[in-house]
């Protein structure tokens, strides 16, 4: 081809992309790949002043909360919930202010893009977890399956 010249290419079809379902998401070859972004968990105004509360209540200084998932419950998993002196050398931290909290990476599967809420009711008041990967939960909200 001479320099400068232009090739045209006709219109792609979604049925010549070899399978392709979405021909809207192509993959360009020898592009760089995406970076995978961080795990997170978010926890909310209202969680942190109560997650703080209990610290000054219990006499905890220093540390953090351990958020974490174990077997078991009426869902399958259940959420852990508990004041930690320091970190494990593994563990993903998060800082809300004055507020740690440390999730470790087994743990991380399952909390990446939660919410810890704090949330008052007539009925109850309590943290409440809003999380993207449960697909079921139990009544208390303390057990989900994912």
């Amino acid at each position: 081809m001479a320099s400068g010249a232009r090739m045209e290419l006709g219109p792609i079809r979604s049925d010549s992309i070899m399978g392709m379902a979405d021909s809207s998401t192509l993959t360009v070859l020898g592009a760089p790949p995406q970076a995978k972004p961080d795990p997170v968990v978010h926890v909310t105004d209202k969680a942190v002043t109560k997650i703080r509360q209990a610290f000054e209540r219990e006499g905890v200084t220093g540390g953090g909360l351990r958020l974490g998932v174990l077997g078991g419950g009426c869902s399958g998993l259940s959420y852990l919930f508990k004041f930690e002196p320091k970190p494990r050398a593994t563990d993903k931290v998060f800082e809300f202010g004055d507020v740690k909290v440390f999730v470790d990476p087994k743990s991380m599967v399952f909390l990446d893009g939660m919410t810890l809420d704090w949330q008052d009711s007539l009925l109850q008041s309590g943290f409440a977890f809003h999380n993207p990967h449960a697909t079921k939960s139990c009544g208390c909200g303390t057990s989900f399956s994912a």
